[in-house]
Order: C-alpha cells, then structure tokens, then sequence
C-alpha cells in the first residue's frame, strides 16, 4: 500500500513541461509529428479530469509548501536528483547503441557522485561536460523501431502511449530500478522503495518550479487535454529521433525535469 500511494503522489505530477505563454493547441495541433490516434478519447478525457483534481487537492498545495524551503535546499536537491536518472538514462544510451553518450554521462555521474557529494554539485557541468539529455526505456522501444501505439492518460501518471507505458513500468514492476550501483567495491541496487521516493520528490520538485506556468498554460488553452496531447506527442518524438529541442517546448516525461518557461 505505501508504495502505491507513494507512486500515486508523484506520477501526476511527471506530465508535462511546455511554453505557457501561448496556446498550445492553436500552435501545436497544425504540426503533430505523429500519426498517433486518440482511440481512448473518452475515457482520456474523464482521467484527464480526474488527475487535474487531483492535481487541485493534493499536488499543487504540496508543491507550495516544499517551495517555502530555502533556495539552496532546492537546487541540491533538484541536482541529486537529475544525477541519480542517469542510473536510467545510461543503461538505455547503450541500448541504443549510443556508446559515447554513455561514457560522458558516466563520468557525469561519477565525477557529479564523488565531487559533487552524491550530486548535490553540479561540478561535471561546470567541467565542461557536454549537455545532459535524458533517455528512458519508451525512447529506446522507439529507436527500436516499435510503434507508439494510441495516445493513453493514465490515472495520476497522465500523457502516455502504449508503448511509452510499457517502457515507464520497466522500472515500476521489472527489477530493481536503478541497477547496480558500486558501494565500497560491491555492487548493490538501490531498492524500489528508494526509486518510489526519488520520483515522489523530483515530481514536488518539478511542480513547485511550474506552479504558474501550468495555471497560464491551461488558462490561455482553448483545449487544455488536446494541448497537452499534441505537446508530449510532439515531444516524444523529438526525444526519440534526437532532433533539435524546439525553444518553445519542454515536455516532462519520465526524468524530464526542466523548469517551464514562460513569457
């Protein structure tokens, strides 16, 4: 049960990162990158509900008490936080045959683990370590080859596909969720219950940098469910093909923890 409300917490709160400042269905639905189909839209759109209530009740007032914490307190923890989804984002550089990112963001990790203490300084950026771009297991089934599938909303992890889906459970229900990590010359795994937290707090994080951001997106959208849709559609697939990041767009999704911009 404690992992269950513990996973119900955070996931909602991984949905997405966009420009707020502009309509996202007015700018977005005339260039969907995808032919991917709504064949659930009811039942999205009564989930889509049911996480933006949710949203009302539990996350957002969370959200607010953890940004009353001092600046440097959020900042190190965001940092930790980023340096521990390299323990995903490697395993899947070299799934993607991606051998050259893996090694930089190898040593991100260590020099970020060791120097940094555990991450809480981001010394490798300041190193001069290339830009770090996250990868998960739903990104490399579409490198693979394998389709999205339709466009799912899951209840409290929201904006999904089908095959996005069956990668995000990877780290849910197959294995230990952060592989082996090299404790004193032993190799160990970080337990689920340490992932489950680690997502709890890096979806507080996230909501309490985008608290206004998300109010003007969802105000200035005509279709709030359709904005959303066709931003982490469009995003996926950028991730996917490693095309250029579109300034406007920042879509969060299983380790994407920017914070939203806004005009």
């Amino acid at each position: 049960m404690k992992k269950i409300l513990i996973t119900s917490l955070v996931t909602f709160m991984l949905t997405l990162n966009v420009n707020a400042g502009t309509d996202g269905q007015n700018n977005l639905s005339k260039k969907n990158p995808t032919d991917v189909k709504d064949c659930f839209e009811n039942l999205n759109r009564a989930t889509f509900a049911l996480n933006q209530g949710l949203d009302k009740v539990i996350f957002k007032p969370v959200a607010k008490a953890y940004r009353g914490l001092p600046s440097p307190v959020r900042t190190g923890t965001s940092n930790v936080l980023v340096n521990l989804s390299s323990l995903v984002t490697i395993p899947n550089n070299v799934l993607q045959g991606d051998f050259k990112t893996a090694g930089v963001n190898t040593g991100r990790f260590i020099v970020n683990t060791t120097i940094g203490i555990l991450g809480i300084f981001d010394v490798a950026n300041k190193m001069g370590f290339s830009e770090y771009e996250k990868e998960d297991y739903g990104q490399t089934l579409g490198v693979w080859g394998v389709g999205s599938g339709c466009y799912l909303v899951l209840p409290v992890l929201g904006p999904s596909t089908i095959r996005d889906t069956a990668g995000s459970f990877v780290n849910i229900m197959g294995g230990d969720p952060y592989y082996n990590v090299s404790t004193h010359g032993n190799n160990e795994y970080l337990d689920k219950s340490d992932y489950m937290l680690t997502k709890t707090i890096t979806g507080i994080d996230f909501r309490a940098k985008n608290l206004e951001s998300l109010e003007n997106l969802e105000k200035n959208s005509l279709d709030f469910y359709a904005s959303v849709r066709s931003l982490y559609l469009q995003d996926r697939q950028r991730k996917i093909s490693n095309t250029q990041k579109n300034p406007n767009i920042e879509v969060l999704y299983e380790g994407d923890w920017e914070e939203l911009e806004t005009q």
